[in-house]
């Protein structure tokens, strides 16, 4: 076990066996602010930080709103430990969802994604602030599409031959302009969250 960097908010170890991941995960358990992100022997534990657990929120709650209005299934599992040990990747999102296949997943509380389909949307905070790229890790476990959050963008990646490509139209909400979302949070932020829900659903109505 090799540490090669220690920030305030993170740290991240080199030479980490997929056994020791798995121990790490049942050590630091369920209840905890840490998340984790494994690729091929790198090991990345990060602790969020007020502005990055305010955004996941408010995007979260905007996808779930957005959903409900136009009357879609969801699911949504927030930081759920996604894992395949045969491609050696492993990551808890900051949240995810199922559309397409929430059928498939619709009530289940223990996945295998050996069997089970992955979330057909993850969500990404402040992707640039972390030090290892999640993109191959989201691929080698089959994630069809990322929104990424960072400095008051949002940006859309879909998974295609194995890479991930920006693209201007979600595969979930093909209708709408869904990098329009953080200007929508940061001009009803002063007013609240429940004002930026109530801003979210309408402008779903008119856009939809």
């Amino acid at each position: 076990m090799q540490l090669t960097e220690r920030r305030a908010d993170r740290v991240v170890l080199y030479n980490i066996s997929w056994q020791q991941f798995e121990n790490l995960l049942i050590d630091l358990g369920q209840s905890r602010a840490a998340r984790l992100a494994y690729d091929n022997g790198t090991l990345e534990i990060m602790t969020p930080l007020p502005e990055h657990e305010y955004y996941k929120e408010s995007l979260s709650d905007a996808v779930k709103d957005i959903a409900e209005e136009l009357e879609i299934d969801y699911e949504s599992y927030g930081s759920t430990t996604w894992k395949r040990e045969a491609r050696l990747a492993g990551i808890e999102p900051d949240n995810c969802f199922y559309f397409q296949n929430e059928a498939k997943v619709r009530g289940k509380l223990k996945f295998d994604l050996t069997q089970d389909p992955p979330p057909d949307l993850a969500l990404e905070i402040d992707l640039t602030n972390k030090s290892l790229d999640r993109f191959p890790i989201y691929a080698r476990l089959g994630v069809p599409e990322i929104w990424c959050y960072d400095s008051g963008e949002l940006k859309i990646y879909q998974l295609q031959n194995e890479e991930y490509i920006e693209v201007e139209n979600s595969s979930v909400f093909p209708m709408l302009p869904i990098q329009e979302l953080p200007a929508l949070i940061a001009q009803y932020r002063p007013n609240g969250r429940r004002a930026i829900r109530q801003a979210v659903r309408h402008w779903t109505k008119q856009m939809g």
